[in-house]
């Protein structure tokens, strides 16, 4: 493995920025009395455009509210970037983006990917940025308020939380090693894992948000996790053409997915050799939510009403906490 330095990603990041002048424009400009949240110059902004400004009738109770939603989703977006940053380079996030309210947790796990496709690895670097870049926005936008990472599993052994997620699913026996590292099928599954949940995750919880600044910031990540749903989802079934076990293993998870967050029926693989299924939805052609509590159901590995357990061995931080009791 070969370890870059920080700035690496960093210089990344700004490349990106401004190769992108209009990604993520989003600012505030008020303070907030409940939680601390202050409403802050956010990230991609380059000067030219008018800064949007939440209304200011929020009450105290909705603002805590929204902050609470908000550090869920940072919760999710530590997890996601810590994972791909080590993939695409062989890298935890820095020590400044994980600080903030509370301890700050360690990381189990993570290592370089040795891609062979040069196009996997590719788009596992852009994913990694825009999660690193996920991080720093959503964190700008709770200031005091946003929570420290938590303690997160995503080592690739026998201890991992991806080995778990992969025994309880039948993708590997309940004696074997699941490593999303080890190589670019792997990769590729270990984040279609994530992925759709974190789809379902902010179109879930975009409703319940009463700043339009904030459901605007929702909808910007929304739809970029679904642009990374969607590419995960196809070179996933391109390259089950030349290897139908792809397709079998996708259908593994998605089941596991489905049998953890409740009796519903709505998650999707990505379909068969005849027929492709990227984009998963109902009959009206719209994407599924989940609730919080499911969300958590996934994360932690458990059916059961818990704070605790999978990829968050001691539970995420902040005050949406518990997963659903789904049976």
């Amino acid at each position: 493995m070969t370890d870059l330095p920080t700035d690496t990603v960093l210089d990344a990041i700004a490349a990106r920025r401004a190769e992108r002048r209009n990604f993520l424009r989003y600012a505030g400009g008020a303070a907030a009395s409940a939680g601390g949240l202050a409403l802050l110059a956010a990230c991609g902004s380059d000067g030219d455009d008018p800064t949007p400004t939440p209304t200011p009738s929020s009450t105290a109770t909705s603002v805590a509210a929204d902050a609470d939603i908000l550090n869920f989703a940072l919760n999710l977006e530590y997890l996601e970037a810590q994972f791909y940053s080590w993939a695409a380079f062989g890298q935890p996030l820095s020590a400044g983006l994980t600080s903030g309210v509370g301890t700050v947790g360690t990381v189990t796990g993570g290592a370089a990917v040795p891609f062979s496709d040069p196009i996997v690895a590719q788009y596992a670097r852009e994913i990694a940025l825009d999660e690193v870049q996920h991080v720093t926005f959503l964190k700008t936008v709770l200031g005091g308020s946003a929570v420290a990472m938590p303690a997160i599993n995503i080592a690739g052994d026998a201890t991992g939380a991806f080995t778990a997620a992969a025994r309880a699913a039948n993708v590997v026996g309940s004696s074997d090693v699941f490593n999303p590292y080890a190589n670019d099928i792997n990769f590729l599954l270990g984040a279609y894992l994530f992925e759709d949940v974190g789809v379902s995750a902010y179109k879930g919880a975009s409703p319940l948000i009463g700043n339009k600044t904030f459901i605007e910031a929702a909808a910007g990540i929304l739809a970029t996790e679904s642009y990374h749903a969607g590419l995960i989802r196809s070179v996933l079934y391109r390259k089950g053409i030349d290897a139908p076990s792809i397709f079998t293993n996708a259908r593994l998870i998605s089941d596991a997915r489905d049998s953890l967050d409740g009796g519903s029926d709505v998650d999707q693989g990505i379909g068969d050799a005849t027929t492709a299924n990227i984009v998963p939805t109902d009959t009206n052609g719209l994407a599924y939510s989940r609730s919080t509590g499911q969300v958590l159901n996934i994360v932690y590995l458990n059916k059961a009403a818990v704070a605790a357990g999978g990829f968050f061995p001691s539970g995420i931080a902040g005050n949406i906490r518990t997963s659903a009791a789904s049976g």
